[in-house]
């Protein structure tokens, strides 16, 4: 019998793959389904992989064509995508009491980005933890919120599952008809609520920690300070142009009083941060405005977290080294500290993989869709960075079209991260006996 040895980076993208093939069995069953048809296996696996990649791009509406029992499979399939597979191997292995191998802890620590076992099963629980206390106390909250709109059991069941979309910065949303949450544009607890989850959801299980041991912003890891930094820069920057573009267009934020003005600014600078949500028409939002978004859901959320994009991080790294090299500087440096090297360059390395198979996939589209380049970049940048925003396209979306997105939303969850990975866990090289003589090239 032969053995196959697969490297912990191979697991991870392979038990990916696995969990989106079980979900899409489960989502062609008749049961799954509303009309008791069953769903073809397009739509399912489109369905199946986008929630396994918490990316929230849907190709039929969650509340109108899936059964309960389909929308309780998609709601896992966020769950299981959202903490990573070896988390969820962690939990059913703390249940059935069996003990974590060795094999099992090196894929935890590729999946963690540790460069050390030590702790990972512990890190793994806190995950598991953190995780089930913030999607309980946000589904209780959005529970009390719809409860007089829709009676407790329905509450309770929406409670839950846009706690866990939200939280998994996921976007799947059961609120019909494609509206997403436009419906709630001027209810602060929903809107607060869902915010408060996407941005602790995408901050990484690393930094929640560091603030809960230290508690003050002084005595956190540079990590930490670099994530947090870049978040309220994008969120409060975003808000602010938003809410500048919008504010006269009468299709968006113009009918709405200002206090809701500056609410739905918050919050569709906030969700583009992979989550997926929308309170305002994005179809209707200026051009402007959509290419801002795609410039938030290309950088995304941050390591370790339930976000996709680049991450914060990496954008971060990038713009402090441009600043660097304007102020003449040999050095990147954050918080009077300096960033290495191969840091750098895995910043630069993982944006210019990115850059490429989005533009690449956009050119695709241009050949197989209809639609124009902007909403064509638009979704696809979407699909990339797992949010899950749309402009209307992907339902619309040719067989080929889907295939595409389905690779796309598959490569920027698994893709990235395995590039990640394998960047930052790969064997130092012996330094060379020889080293080649340096000429100069032209740049710029």
């Amino acid at each position: 019998m032969i053995k196959i040895k697969l490297t912990p980076t191979q697991v991870l993208a392979l038990g990916f793959a696995t969990i989106i093939l079980i979900g899409t069995l489960l989502l062609m069953l008749p049961v799954a389904t509303k009309s008791g048809e069953g769903a073809d296996f397009i739509t399912a696996l489109f369905t199946a992989t986008s929630a396994t990649c918490v990316t929230g791009l849907v190709v039929v509406d969650t509340e109108t064509y899936w059964s309960t029992f389909g929308q309780i499979v998609i709601m896992l399939l966020i769950q299981v995508g959202g903490l990573g597979i070896m988390t969820m191997s962690t939990l059913f292995a703390l249940i059935l009491g069996r003990r974590i191998t060795f094999k099992e802890r090196l894929v935890m620590q590729e999946a963690f980005n540790t460069n050390s076992l030590g702790g990972i099963v512990k890190f793994a629980k806190y995950i598991l933890m953190v995780s089930f206390l913030f999607e309980s106390i946000g589904a209780i909250i959005l529970t009390l919120r719809f409860l007089p709109q829709m009676g407790l059991k329905k509450a309770v069941y929406y409670g839950l599952f846009h706690s866990i979309s939200a939280f998994n910065n996921a976007g799947f949303d059961l609120m019909g008809n494609f509206r997403s949450l436009t419906g709630y544009v001027s209810d602060w607890v929903v809107n607060l609520v869902i915010m408060s989850l996407i941005i602790f959801g995408g901050l990484g299980f690393y930094v929640l920690l560091d603030i809960y041991e230290h508690r003050h912003f002084s005595k956190l890891t540079l990590h930490s300070k670099a994530v947090i930094t870049i978040t309220l820069f994008l969120i409060a920057g975003g808000a602010l142009l938003i809410f500048l573009f919008e504010y006269n267009n009468p299709k968006t934020l113009k009918p709405l009083d200002f206090p809701t003005k500056i609410l739905a600014s918050l919050f569709q600078a906030v969700t583009p941060r992979t989550a997926g949500f929308n309170t305002l028409s994005l179809s209707d939002m200026t051009i402007a405005s959509k290419f801002l978004t795609i410039i938030l859901m290309f950088i995304g959320a941050s390591p370790a977290g339930t976000g996709g994009g680049i991450k914060t991080t990496t954008f971060g790294v990038i713009l402090y080294t441009v600043l660097s090299v304007i102020k003449g500087e040999e050095e990147t440096v954050l918080y009077k500290r300096t960033i290495s090297r191969n840091i750098v360059y895995k910043a630069v390395a993982i944006s210019f993989i990115s850059v490429f198979i989005i533009f690449s996939v956009t050119m695709v589209l241009s050949i197989t869709e209809t639609s124009d380049f902007l909403t064509l970049l638009y979704e696809t940048t979407s699909a990339f960075g797992t949010v899950g925003l749309s402009l209307g396209l992907t339902p619309e979306l040719t067989t080929v079209g889907r295939i595409i997105i389905i690779f796309t939303m598959y490569t920027g969850r698994v893709g990235p991260l395995t590039l990640a990975l394998a960047l930052a866990q790969r064997q130092k090289k012996p330094k060379p006996i020889m080293k080649y003589v340096e000429e100069k090239i032209m740049v710029g």
